[in-house]
């Protein structure tokens, strides 16, 4: 029995054109080899498994090939490769430098490949840059690392840099479609998607994934066994938690939600694929956009489908309210609660709040035969004389007519002195509104104006007044505040005496505009307060700002003394002779 052999391995690119996912890398090193234009010192960076090693070897064989070497010669005596993650000190450089000296037996140039070039320390990088500048003629250096940032500036300068891309999702897909074919195995196209985006870019990891699903599931490869094997969620179930969501069926909902924890699935897988579903469905409203989804054809008309019953709107809002959950999930306490209050959420947006009441809404119907119920009740309440004592009890009452007039009895007796009943005039009912509509509100305005008339401009007091009656009831206004506790506002209004600028403006002087916006604020107040004690209600309030008034005012202690030492000279006598100071 041959020992087994992992698919990495076994399928590692021996030419450029089986290199996959790197067209632009492998054209140009071509290029340069047949044009006798390739650099001495490569450095090939990259996400892990996209082919730098590999694209190393092969340029190192193919550079050292000149048309007479067997086809299995693979220039071994002519490739060195260096792991600088164990050979990462001074002494290992100084060594590889020394072996640079000797020229090759075979081929035309001696190729060193070192991997993981950022290991190096930073005594090893400085012993290497004299001779990665000025190396032999036979010698090329290729570097190879997946953390350029950590390499420093002198060796990047010395270096021509090619940058690997990640393998799409695509590309993956279809080379594991090739290696299906070679090893027998009949593969769906959706569970090659999931191996590749399984991988997230790197070819080497796609393949040993592959390995690993095909030892569980043989030669029939499903996406079922795929998606059990490699722990991730099939699309049928967030396929089946959109359609919940969009049917706003909450309790499904989180049943679902329960049956994928109950797998061993976490929250957090669950709502970060549900908004990369969301993602998705986004993506297949334009048809510009659809090349971004990353899917086998069949999967493909699934979210076609889906996505035409998902506005854009409702996309938009699922995808805020998922992410949001995204970030909060791993400072949650209780984080299953967290999922779970996000998926109402979800099942809620298209959720007509209308709907949730359907049972209790009175139809428009109900209220048309009311509305011909009153106008028949009308026609049979306006009698001028009542046959009956039963028939004006009924026409007094306030209650709802019945629908039916009831029968009248047979040897009614007559009534001695049957009650005098006016004629009654009732509105139609076209004209009767609802207490809970806008056109009640009108009405209701509308019989207040009637009631009550506004009173015009005109037609208000404007008695005369003196200054001195105006100043008095200034200064009881201002009283009232000190006892309310409004200090403030009365300080201000004592500020400066008012005056009568003419016969219907009030004009006062303030310090500064502070206590003129104060004093503006709270003018409405005041005014009201004069215009009823004057009986003339077209004064007006002047304020103006007068910052020469400010000086008259104490502000200092010095000059708070000075202003009581001009009421009472006394207090100077008491500090002389307690020898007090400020």
């Amino acid at each position: 029995m041959e020992p087994f052999v992992v698919s990495a391995r076994k399928y590692r690119p021996q030419t450029f054109k089986d290199v996959v996912g790197q067209e632009a890398i492998t054209n140009t090193l071509l290029n340069a080899i047949d044009n006798d234009h390739l650099a001495q010192a490569l450095l090939f960076c990259g996400p892990r498994g996209v082919g730098k090693t590999t694209c190393a070897r092969i340029l190192a064989k193919k550079i050292n090939q000149d048309g007479t070497e067997r086809e299995d010669e693979d220039f071994a005596f002519n490739i060195f490769e260096l792991d600088a993650a164990s050979n990462n000190s001074v002494d290992d450089i100084r060594s590889l430098i020394d072996q640079v000296r000797i020229p090759p037996q075979v081929g035309k140039y001696k190729v060193y490949i070192i991997d993981e070039v950022h290991m190096l320390s930073q005594s090893a990088f400085n012993a290497f840059l004299k001779t990665l500048e000025e190396p032999p003629k036979h010698a090329i250096f290729i570097l190879a690392t997946t953390e350029k940032h950590k390499i420093i500036p002198t060796i990047l300068s010395r270096c021509q840099i090619f940058d690997f891309k990640r393998i799409t999702v695509k590309d993956a897909a279809n080379y594991l479609k090739y290696i299906a074919e070679q090893q027998e195995v009949e593969a769906e196209e959706s569970a090659l998607h999931i191996i590749a985006q399984k991988a997230d870019g790197a070819m080497r990891d796609a393949l040993s994934i592959f390995d690993r699903v095909v030892s569980f599931s043989g030669k029939q490869l499903t996406r079922k066994a795929v998606t059990e094997n490699l722990n991730v969620l099939d699309y049928d179930t967030y396929f089946t938690a959109t359609d919940l969501i969009l049917e706003n069926k909450i309790p499904d909902l989180l049943i679902l939600f329960n049956k994928t924890l109950s797998l061993g699935f976490d929250g957090h897988h669950f709502i970060t694929g549900l908004a990369s579903h969301f993602r998705d469905l986004m993506v297949c409203q334009h048809q510009e956009t659809l090349t971004l989804l990353e899917v086998g054809d069949d999967v493909r008309t699934q979210y076609q489908e889906q996505a035409k019953k998902a506005d854009k709107i409702f996309l938009l809002k699922a995808l805020e309210l998922a992410n949001d959950c995204d970030l909060k999930y791993k400072t949650s306490k209780n984080q299953r609660l967290l999922v779970e209050l996000t998926l109402m959420k979800l099942a809620s947006i298209t959720f007509d709040g209308e709907k949730k009441n359907a049972d209790f809404i009175i139809p428009a119907s109900f209220f048309k035969a009311k509305k011909e119920n009153n106008t028949v009740s009308t026609e049979k309440q306006v009698v001028e004389e009542p046959k009956s004592e039963y028939q004006a009890e009924n026409l007094q009452s306030k209650s709802e007519p019945e629908p039916e007039t009831l029968p009248t009895p047979i040897n009614e007796p007559e009534v001695q002195n049957p009650p005098i009943v006016n004629k009654i005039q009732l509105k139609s009912s076209e004209k009767r509104v609802s207490g809970l509509s806008l056109s009640s509100i009108k009405a209701k305005k509308a019989h207040e104006n009637e009631k009550t008339p506004a009173i015009s401009g005109e037609e208000l007091p404007k008695e005369s007044f003196a200054e001195e009656e105006m100043q008095e009831h200034w200064n009881d206004f201002v009283q009232q505040l000190e006892k309310k506790g409004r200090k403030i506002l009365a300080s201000n209004l004592q500020t400066d005496v008012p005056k009568l600028k003419d016969d219907h403006t009030i004009w006062i002087e303030l310090p500064n505009g502070t206590m003129k916006k104060e004093v503006e604020r709270e003018q409405s107040l005041m005014m009201d307060y004069l215009k009823q004690k004057l009986n003339n209600y077209s004064i007006t309030l002047f304020i103006t700002v007068n910052e020469e008034v400010a000086k008259k005012f104490a502000f200092t202690p010095e000059e708070k003394y000075e202003k009581l030492k001009e009421k009472n000279p006394a207090i100077e006598i008491l500090r002389k002779e307690f020898d007090l100071d400020f």
